[in-house]
């Protein structure tokens, strides 16, 4: 037990030193400790100024009925927007129009060929020929962007463009 002693008496000054370089750590942490719950009472002051126990709970209770209704509001939106991408893959998308002069004695291409097809390039294809005698319409069916019956080469160039467009 003595060498314990001896050794602490011949080191001292160190010990000292050591324990004055503790103490001003701890002085550091102490200061910096009160400077944030100083810093922590003043935020805390400025967000329950002028609100009491009871008007801040109905402030809380308020913006949580608010997020609520977000949250209900959200899903609604989705619900619509899913059932608008199912629409939309029903409806035309995709048209192609070729103007053309169906008889050479008629000029100012009074005719012309429309395609619409779908996402799925189903649809229609309407060819309407202008002449002399009246106007007359037709319409061929598109499915997976093939005709059922032979298509003219107005109709044809028609097609081709609206399935160009994806």
């Amino acid at each position: 037990m003595t060498a314990i002693f001896d050794i602490i008496e011949q080191n001292s000054a160190i010990i000292m030193i050591g324990m004055a370089l503790l103490i001003i750590v701890l002085i550091i942490i102490t200061i910096v400790n009160i400077a944030k719950c100083s810093s922590l009472k003043k935020k805390y002051n400025a967000f329950m100024q002028g609100k009491d126990g009871k008007s801040l709970e109905d402030d809380l209770i308020f913006r949580l009925e608010q997020i609520d209704e977000l949250v209900e509001s959200n899903a609604a939106n989705e619900r619509n927007i899913d059932l608008l991408f199912k629409k939309m893959g029903i409806t035309f998308q995709k048209y192609g129009i070729i103007k053309y002069d169906a008889f050479d004695e008629l000029g100012g291409k009074l005719s012309f060929t429309l395609a619409m097809l779908n996402e799925r390039n189903d649809g229609y294809i309407l060819n309407v020929v202008h002449s002399r005698e009246g106007c007359f319409s037709y319409v061929k069916e598109i499915i997976a962007g093939n005709p059922i019956l032979a298509l003219s080469p107005e109709e044809q160039e028609a097609l081709e463009d609206a399935l160009s467009k994806e």
